[in-house]
């Protein structure tokens, strides 16, 4: 089997190098040109070429337009690479009886209420960011390629920069910090969607008929501010010298920006357990494993 695996350089990307090589043969891409191949999900014409020159079994996709107040901005470039790439990818991985794997996000919903969202719910996004992604799994789904989506939220990952370690940085300089509170998601690891992806896949190909749209993250919920409470306590308890004495709820009003962020970013993930046979660690264990790598303790 081969695969191509785009946004190798990510968080995502990065471990699912780890947890894709076992599986087959794996050619993996970022922005960078190697070798007459080049994963630049913002330049479609060369994507193209790249897939049908390796003609891949599965496509996995972790590259993306991530950054969300831009995306305000630059609307052409986030439609781009998230929902134009989305339907090269699934076109070509079509011709081919192929797989395309894609990562999305809870952004596609209004982010109202406090009931984790079912992927039958309605999609109402909140900004461009969630927009685009949303066009993104539409045109996959609309292709006729053989497809899993797996739309998570606040990915974390040891490697690159992440909310943990800016609160870390912070809490030395600073001895208050301001987190705000009313927005509630899961923190899940870069290195648990990796290790889940590889597990659906094997099972996908024996079992087809489980293709599909799914919801992917850690179990339980947590407030920015919880968790960044968490983080800091557990800093601390590790002996790190913080400076932070207090840290204090806000709400997101307090701290505006140029996309709206939703305040349920809650994700049911009953849909992928039961389907895949999976067990999903709850938030904490795996910032508290991603934190300890980080601190080297």
């Amino acid at each position: 089997m081969k695969i191509l695996l785009l946004g190798k350089s990510g968080q995502v990307g990065w471990e699912l190098q780890r947890s894709l090589a076992s599986l087959g043969e794996l050619v993996a891409l970022d922005r960078h040109p190697v070798d007459g191949l080049c994963g630049d999900l913002s330049d479609l014409d060369t994507l193209r070429t790249t897939i049908r020159t390796v003609r891949p079994d599965v496509i996995v996709n972790a590259a993306a337009y991530t950054a969300v107040d831009k995306a305000e901005s630059e609307t052409d470039l986030a439609d781009r690479v998230n929902a134009q790439a989305s339907q090269v990818m699934a076109e070509e991985v079509a011709m081919v009886g192929g797989w395309l794997i894609h990562y999305s996000t809870d952004y596609v919903f209004s982010g109202q209420g406090d009931r984790p969202w079912q992927e039958s719910d309605d999609v109402a996004p909140v900004n461009h960011y969630g927009a685009s992604k949303l066009a993104g799994e539409q045109a996959i789904m609309a292709s006729g390629c053989k497809y899993l989506i797996f739309r998570t939220s606040w990915v974390f990952g040891a490697r690159g920069n992440n909310f943990a370690k800016t609160m870390m940085r912070l809490a030395k300089d600073r001895e208050t910090l301001n987190v705000i509170a009313d927005q509630i998601g899961a923190p899940t690891g870069a290195d648990l969607i990796a290790d889940v992806t590889a597990l659906a896949i094997q099972q996908v190909l024996k079992r087809p008929e489980l293709a599909g749209l799914y919801h992917l993250a850690a179990a339980g919920e947590v407030s920015w501010h919880g968790y960044a409470s968490h983080v800091i306590d557990f800093a601390k308890a590790q002996g790190e010298e913080l400076a932070v004495t207090a840290v204090n709820p806000i709400d997101t009003t307090a701290y505006p920006t140029p996309a709206r962020r939703p305040l349920n970013s809650r994700l049911n993930t009953q849909k992928l357990r039961d389907n895949f046979s999976l067990h999903l660690p709850d938030w904490q264990s795996g910032v508290t494993r991603m934190l300890r790598e980080v601190l080297n303790k």
